[in-house]
């Protein structure tokens, strides 16, 4: 992701004068960006979105997982000031959900767990209401991955329709955002019952 750059251009008048006005950016931070053949293509620069929260080992289904894992979520810095203001997520926001490697030892640890190097993966779930019918499409990217078709809507859709705290997003695990969307009323108090 580009940083989004405002130019001063300086705009002479007819007697002399000069104004300075802001010219627009080349494109909009943090928005979503597909192929021709509708691929939402790897956002770049996530790392410098906003950081909403970290989950390790965190599984939906009844079965553990065989390794350990870091989940680490980020937001864009304009759909988190929308949020902040409204407790709901503006129309383009793009979640990225980067998976890691846990290691326990290393250097001078010797107790817990911290991130590895190694990218399992990221996904990334997206708010589009004109490019799809049910406005939320989730994709999923190797580590090496460029572009990614749109998930089939029985896995990652479901999971979140039918447990998601906020619209389409897992707000209940993230600590900063659930006090702004239970303030303006978005929140589904629900949603966190444990079966």
């Amino acid at each position: 992701m580009k940083r989004m750059v405002f130019l001063l251009v300086l705009v002479c008048t007819a007697a002399g004068f000069g104004v300075l006005q802001a010219a627009a950016p080349d494109s909009p931070s943090g928005m979503p960006q597909y192929s021709g053949d509708n691929h939402l293509l790897r956002p770049e620069n996530y790392r410098e979105w906003i950081y909403l929260s970290s989950g390790m080992n965190m599984n939906y289904g009844p079965a553990a997982s065989d390794h350990d894992m870091f989940t680490n979520v980020f937001v864009p810095q304009w759909a988190y000031q929308a949020f902040l203001k409204s407790g709901k997520w503006p129309d383009k926001t793009v979640f990225v959900v980067e998976e890691r490697g846990a290691e326990s030892k290393g250097s001078i640890n010797k107790q817990g767990h911290y991130q590895s190097t190694d990218l399992m993966g990221i996904g990334v779930e997206v708010k589009d209401e004109a490019r799809f019918p049910d406005k939320w499409v989730y994709f999923n990217f190797g580590s090496e991955t460029k572009s990614a078709q749109a998930a089939p809507k029985g896995a990652c859709w479901r999971c979140h329709e039918d447990h998601a705290a906020v619209e389409h997003t897992f707000v209940q695990f993230y600590p900063t955002l659930k006090p702004v969307a239970q303030k303006f009323g978005t929140y589904r108090q629900e949603r966190e019952k444990v079966e």
